[in-house]
Parts: structure tokens; C-alpha cells; sequence
């Protein structure tokens, strides 16, 4: 795990610890995942066999891992921090070594715990037996709060990622073309997504003609033809942990009638939503300053998804920019603009940067060319 620009400093775990008290929870139980990566820096491995990060609201952190997997938590930037980092061996009973660290560190039994929102159901129920007196509820609401705003070195790890997909966008032309299909052309950007310097890929869509219709759709054995509108959105994470996510849109040949027509109504779309990111504004304006423009161009019941999500170590995180989340802006969160035009049947397009919100206004963390594309 790289360190090198302080992504993961202590004073992360003093104020979970903090927050858990504020909130009168007694310890935080973290499982492989995002929070657990965020306190301590170990991109730890979920396992059949426990690895987890208890946070007492009083008392010192401890991560309990399979005896398998502690070089690995050693050598990460757990052991740095001066997390204990206990294993526990294959006849160990990990759940009893957690509940036992964690009535030392109390000088008590729990009565609250919060467990990370993505625990295992399996994990939970052996939790809830070996601590029965607690109430358990989730730790996201706590974590959320620490995780939603990034600091200057998160920002620069963001941008770092950011700069590594632009490129890729810039390396399309070598790989999209007729004849190939959409899987080949996924291949080629994976492998490209990695050497420009991702440590791991984490999607590729390449919708092209009808496909482009669907958001979501990854990639197919369809054959690229010429005049097709190709939709390609990638992402990846990096070494330290951070994430990429940027879509644009491509043409091969010459566009249908209407696609370079409705591809402007995006373009102006994402353009007046980038503009309206400020410190002090809801979420949910964002996505109606795209909105807006892509309505009144008479598109709008094409446009069928939110205008973005947060980033961070998680491809989709808060803030989600949404209609109804009336959450104001602040500096450091960090998130998607995404519109997008979908027409059933015929092809779609998207437009997707990574933003930052500043103390007066937004960043872009991608600046690759955002007009249509003819390869």
C-alpha cells in the first residue's frame, strides 16, 4: 500500500473514535471494505475467516486478522499507525478474540456496536452471539461523516487517478474500430487502464449502437460498424487505494441524423451543471441544472439515472447527486457529473467528469476533450 503522501494519517482513528462517542456507540467493528481501508490504510481481503477492525470509544484500536493474512496487515500501513494487529490461528475463535479486546478496552460489556454496513450476514450473527448484550446498529452514518469530505491529500490522489484514465480516453482511437467487438476493444482498454497506472480495473463499458442505450451495459460480443455511436465508460483504482471513473462518447464514421444534435444538448447539460458546483448549494441542484437542459431540449425521459456519486477509495460513495438530496456542498467532497441521453432501441451517449468542490467553486479532476469524437 502506498503512503508516501500521507493518505492515511492516525488522526483518522482518533476521530472515528471521536464520532463513536459523540454518537454513544462503545465500538466500531469494521470488516474488509472502504472504512476499514480508510482508518488504517489495509486493503485487506474478504475472507471466510474474520478480519476485523475494532474501534473502542475508549481504549485503543485493534485488528484482528487470520494468522494467514498478518504479513500482509503488517506490511501495510495498519502496522505504521500502531494498530495492535492480533491472528488469530485456524482453531482460533476469532469473533471471541474481538469481543474479549473489545470488554478490556471498555473495562465493560458493549451496549451499543455498530458494524460495518456491508458485514456478511454470517459475520453478523456470530457478532450478535459472541456480544448479546449489545444493540447493534450500522457504522455507516458514522464513517460517512468522516469519509464525505476529502482532505488535499485525497483530492491529489483523485486527481492522480484522474489523470491516469484521461489517458486512456486519449488511447481509444487505437483500439475502437469496425469489425472488432466490443469485448476485444474492452480487452485492449483494460490492459491499457493498468498500464497507465491503475493497480486494478474495476470496469469497462463499451456500448456501442444500440447498446449505448444501456447504462450499464459492459461489454458484448456485438460488432462494432461503422456509423455507430460508442459509449465508453472506465474506471479503475490505483496503488493508493483511490478510484477512476470517466465517461465519453465516440463516434465511428459518420453519426445517425440526430446524434451530433442531442450529443450538444449533453454536452451544454454537463457543462451547466459543472458550473453550478459551489460550496453552499444542495446536491440536488446540481442534478437539476443538468436536468433542466436536457428537458427542455426534449430529452428528458431519456435521461433515466442520477447526474452522479461521490468517489473516493469506493467508485460510488456520498454524495449522490440526486433530486431530493438537499445535502449542501462543502469543500473537499468529491463527485461524478454524468448526464446522460439514452434512446431505446438506437444509441446513447454520456459525458462524465470527477469534481471537486472548492472553496469557491469546482475542479475538474478530468480534462480530457469533451466534444464528440469522430475516429
Amino acid at each position: 500500500m502506498v503512503d508516501s503522501d500521507g493518505l492515511y494519517p492516525r488522526d483518522r482513528l482518533d476521530r472515528a473514535r471521536q464520532a463513536a462517542a459523540t454518537a454513544g456507540i462503545d465500538v466500531l467493528l469494521l470488516t474488509p471494505g472502504a472504512d476499514l481501508r480508510y482508518l488504517t490504510g489495509y486493503a485487506a481481503l474478504p475472507l471466510e475467516r474474520l478480519t476485523c477492525l475494532a474501534v473502542p470509544a475508549s481504549g485503543e484500536p485493534v485488528l484482528v486478522v487470520p494468522e494467514l493474512e498478518r504479513p500482509a496487515a503488517l506490511a501495510s500501513p495498519a502496522a505504521r499507525l500502531g494498530i495492535d494487529i492480533v491472528g488469530v490461528g485456524e482453531t482460533g475463535d476469532a469473533y471471541a478474540t474481538v469481543a474479549d479486546r473489545v470488554r478490556a478496552a471498555l473495562g465493560r460489556e458493549p451496549a451499543r456496536v455498530a458494524v460495518a454496513d456491508r458485514m456478511w450476514a454470517e459475520q453478523e450473527m456470530r457478532f450478535r452471539s459472541a456480544l448479546p448484550a449489545a444493540e447493534h446498529q450500522l457504522a455507516g452514518e458514522v464513517m460517512r461523516r468522516l469519509r464525505i469530505r476529502k482532505t488535499v491529500a485525497e483530492v491529489a490522489a483523485l486527481r492522480r487517478a484522474g489523470e491516469a484514465i484521461d489517458r486512456v480516453h486519449e488511447r481509444i482511437g487505437e483500439w475502437l474500430r469496425p469489425g472488432r467487438t466490443e469485448r476485444e476493444v474492452g480487452r485492449d482498454i483494460a490492459q491499457a487502464i493498468l498500464d497507465e497506472g491503475h493497480a486494478a480495473v474495476n470496469f469497462v463499458i463499451v456500448g456501442s449502437g444500440p447498446n449505448g442505450a444501456s447504462p450499464h451495459h459492459d461489454t458484448g460480443s456485438r460488432t462494432i460498424e461503422a456509423g455507430d455511436p460508442v459509449v465508453v465508460d472506465i474506471g479503475g483504482t490505483t496503488a493508493d487505494g483511490y478510484c477512476s471513473d470517466e465517461t465519453r462518447t465516440y463516434v465511428v464514421g459518420t453519426p445517425p441524423r440526430d446524434f451530433a444534435d442531442y450529443y450538444a444538448v449533453l454536452q451544454e447539460a454537463q457543462e451547466a451543471a459543472c458550473a453550478a458546483v459551489r460550496p453552499g448549494v444542495s446536491a440536488a441542484s446540481i442534478d437539476r441544472a443538468a436536468r433542466q437542459v436536457i428537458d427542455a431540449a426534449g430529452y428528458g425521459a431519456y435521461f433515466v439515472h442520477r447526474t452522479g456519486h461521490g468517489i473516493g477509495l469506493e467508485e460510488h460513495e456520498d454524495p449522490y447527486v440526486v433530486d431530493g438530496n438537499e445535502e449542501l456542498l462543502a469543500p473537499g467532497m468529491c463527485f461524478s457529473i454524468e448526464p446522460g441521453i439514452y434512446l431505446p432501441g438506437r444509441h446513447g451517449a454520456r459525458i462524465e467528469d470527477i469534481v471537486a468542490v472548492t472553496d469557491d467553486g469546482v475542479d475538474r479532476l478530468n480534462v480530457v476533450r469533451r466534444d464528440l469524437v469522430t475516429l
